[in-house]
């Protein structure tokens, strides 16, 4: 098993990346974490939520008309359900391997797999 090295960085760290994104020399968050080489996702907004500097994290603002609004919640919703029809779909498949191993075993057939074979494409 590979151990992850954990990283720490100190405040005073923290604290001069903060204030050289204030200064503006970095464009953005994802810029001085290349910069300094800071690992993890949001580890630099996290740092900038901390020291109340909110407004140096971008935005992105998703401007739809209504029509595309309702067509993005038709499916959302269309995923959800397929999401559920899938998961019925491999629930019944665990169901009916278990059943075909209990009816095998009760007819004395000691291999499944072999029984699939030469019974495929029966009723």
């Amino acid at each position: 098993m590979v151990r992850k090295e954990t990283v720490r960085y100190s405040e005073a760290f923290k604290l001069q990346v903060v204030r050289e994104l204030e200064s503006g020399r970095f464009a953005s968050p994802g810029e001085a974490k290349r910069t300094y080489g800071v690992r993890g996702q949001g580890t630099v907004e996290r740092w900038l939520r901390r020291y109340g500097k909110q407004h140096l994290i971008g935005k992105v603002v998703v401007v739809m008309k209504a029509d595309e609004q309702a067509q993005v919640q038709a499916l959302r919703k269309q995923v959800r359900e397929l999401k559920v029809a899938l998961a019925d779909a491999h629930l019944d498949l665990k169901l009916d391997a278990a059943y075909l191993k209990i009816a095998c075993r009760a007819a004395g057939i000691e291999d499944v797999e072999d029984f699939k074979k030469k019974h495929a494409g029966k009723p």
